[in-house]
């Protein structure tokens, strides 16, 4: 069971990038997967979920109105589109999921039973 986050880069405020979750060794339209990230000098936090049944979304408040989850269950990937890029969403990004079919919780680290390796986003000009 492996999980891997990928799409991170520099990019100016206002910009866009778009992070792909892969998995091997399970079907991510089974669970819930997360995205979390980390700041330096700051605790990990969760900032979106989708959910396995419903594909219900949530979001952080920090993020909400800019970044966009959504899955692709033919290629087992999970994509976050951010839009509106800002200095503060500097970071690096993980996915994780539960093993569970909702994503109750997942605002904290505690919540994830799996995690992928992450991968940096940097908010420059």
């Amino acid at each position: 069971v492996q999980l891997q986050a990928s799409g991170g880069g520099l990019v100016q405020p206002g910009g866009s990038l778009r992070l792909s979750c892969a998995a091997s060794g399970f079907s991510m339209d089974l669970y819930a997967i997360a995205y979390f990230r980390q700041a330096p000098g700051k605790e990990r936090e969760g900032v979106s979920c989708i959910n396995s049944s419903e594909g219900k979304t949530f979001y952080a408040d920090s993020v909400k109105g800019r970044f966009i989850i959504s899955r692709d269950n033919a290629e087992n990937t999970v994509y976050l589109q951010m839009n509106n890029l800002e200095p503060e969403d500097t970071a690096v990004y993980y996915c994780a999921t539960d093993f569970g079919v909702f994503c109750s919780g997942y605002v904290r680290r505690e919540w994830a039973k799996s995690w992928g390796q992450g991968t940096l986003v940097t908010v420059s000009s």
